[in-house]
């Protein structure tokens, strides 16, 4: 599938969204503000971020593998490495609160458009299983 026909795709747009958030909210609350660097600090927050940060640049692509995808072995292993990726972006938005970032409002928001992702999510991946 070409990348222009990925932009026609709701979920795909709804990741592209997650991956914005995350950056965002990513360089608001790392110490570090050289994203491209956050995976040398030694700061657990700095760490969280950069998770954060690669597991929602990871979700697009595993769309793309899924709608690309002839295999049904390989979509089916896609669609739970998006799902574990979900649930890890939940956990490092706990490990945040947890290491003290005060503006939980913004990491309300990251967690909000989760929720947001995850109803495109569902919708989209009945038809690829």
């Amino acid at each position: 599938m070409s990348h222009k026909n990925l932009k026609n795709i709701p979920v795909y747009r709804k990741a592209l969204e997650l991956c914005r958030m995350s950056r965002e909210i990513a360089s608001y609350v790392s110490f570090n503000k050289d994203l491209l660097r956050l995976y040398e600090s030694n700061s657990l927050r700095d760490i969280i971020a950069n998770s954060i940060l690669t597991d929602a640049i990871l979700i697009p692509q595993k769309i793309a593998l899924v709608e690309s995808s002839r295999s049904t072995s390989e979509r089916l292993q896609n669609l739970s490495f998006i799902n574990i990726m979900i649930r890890n972006i939940n956990s490092y938005c706990l490990g945040l609160e947890m290491d003290g970032v005060k503006e939980t409002e913004y990491i309300n928001l990251l967690r909000s458009e989760l929720k947001s992702f995850r109803k495109y999510y569902r919708k989209w991946k009945v038809s690829h299983r």
